[in-house]
């Protein structure tokens, strides 16, 4: 299934190429095809070719919650949407979502940091490391009702 691509994100935030296989009509995050790239590099230098990219968030911080990205080389969770941006499997557990939906993970190499970097709409603020950050009342309400 090929998502719909949004034409105001910008133009490497995804493809037509970028599939879903979660039934979903369009993936809830993006993955640039940068990030996709440095991921695959980062996979082959470890002898990973075909794990997948496992995104999250975890309570902790000085905001409360933190980004969570790993390399999973294990099938698929019940829970987990699965995704492929640019020839990356990405797998996001549903529970996370709900705190970075539509977030855009993108790469950044520059003096101060080198790696992904998330550009979150529902992140009300943030550390200024970046890792750490809040959302707003009505999204934690949301996210943690039952």
């Amino acid at each position: 299934m090929t998502p719909e691509v949004d034409p105001t994100k910008s133009p490497d935030a995804a493809s037509t190429s970028d599939t879903t296989t979660d039934g979903a009509a369009s993936p809830r995050i993006c993955v640039t095809e940068k990030a996709a790239e440095y991921m695959k590099t980062k996979l082959m230098f470890k002898g990973q070719p075909g794990a997948a990219l496992r995104i999250g968030v975890k309570g902790g911080g000085c905001n409360g919650l933190t980004y969570v990205t790993e390399i999973d080389e294990k099938p698929p969770r019940k829970r987990d949407l699965v995704y492929e941006f640019h020839g990356l499997k990405v797998l996001v557990d549903t529970r996370s979502v709900k705190y970075i939906d539509g977030a855009v993970v993108d790469y950044e190499n520059t003096l101060m940091y080198q790696g992904l970097r998330f550009k979150n709409p529902l992140e009300e603020s943030s550390c200024g490391c970046g890792e750490t950050f809040s959302v707003a009342d009505s999204v934690m309400k949301a996210a943690t009702a039952k």
